[in-house]
This record gives C-alpha cells, structure tokens and sequence, in this order.
C-alpha cells in the first residue's frame, strides 16, 4: 500500500506539473488520480504501458517529452514505474555534492 501511495505521488509530480500544487492531502490525492487518469486514457491498448506512440498522441507532455530518457533499457514502452523510477534519478542528481558524498 504505501509503495502504491508513492508510485502514485511521484507520478503526480511528473504527469500533473501544469497543475499548480495547493495545500493538503486531498489535492495530492487528486492530483495523483488525474496523473493516473492521463497515463491510462494514453495507454490505448490497455496493456499498462506506453509505446512512444500512445505517448507522442496522449495527455502525457512529461513522458512525451522525456521518451527516450524514461525508457532507459530502450524496450519501446514505459510503464509507471519507469517514470517513478525516472524521476528519482532526476532527484538524485540533484542532490547536494556535500551530502552526495557522505552517502558514499
């Protein structure tokens, strides 16, 4: 369960950018729904992922744009997870060098 609460807020951070973050737990909670929402009316065939395809014609302008980049083992789709995945290592190379290095 909370693997499904975090998949789905990561989601939302990458799948719902244009829409603007407010206060509370229930607007995460929507916006995690809409990001889920819009990878699955993109996912035409249902099989749970995306094709580069579905995602060039889907309301998905994160994925769209990051494809390639998302689907780092070059597959042709990319499922939610990948872009959960994506986005953590986006916000590993972020991370402060300081506090890179302790990690070490």
């Amino acid at each position: 369960m909370r693997r499904t609460v975090l998949t789905a807020i990561a989601l939302t951070t990458v799948l719902a950018a244009g829409v603007h973050a407010q206060s509370g737990l229930g607007s995460l909670t929507q916006q995690a729904q809409i990001a889920n929402k819009n990878f699955d009316i993109a996912d035409k065939n249902k099989d749970g992922v995306l094709t580069k395809e579905e995602a060039e014609k889907g309301t998905v302008p994160f994925i769209r744009a990051h494809f390639d980049a998302i689907d780092k083992d070059h597959k042709g789709t990319v499922s939610k997870q990948d872009v959960v995945d994506y986005v953590k290592s986006l916000q590993q190379g972020h991370r402060h060098p300081a506090a890179a290095a302790s990690t070490h």
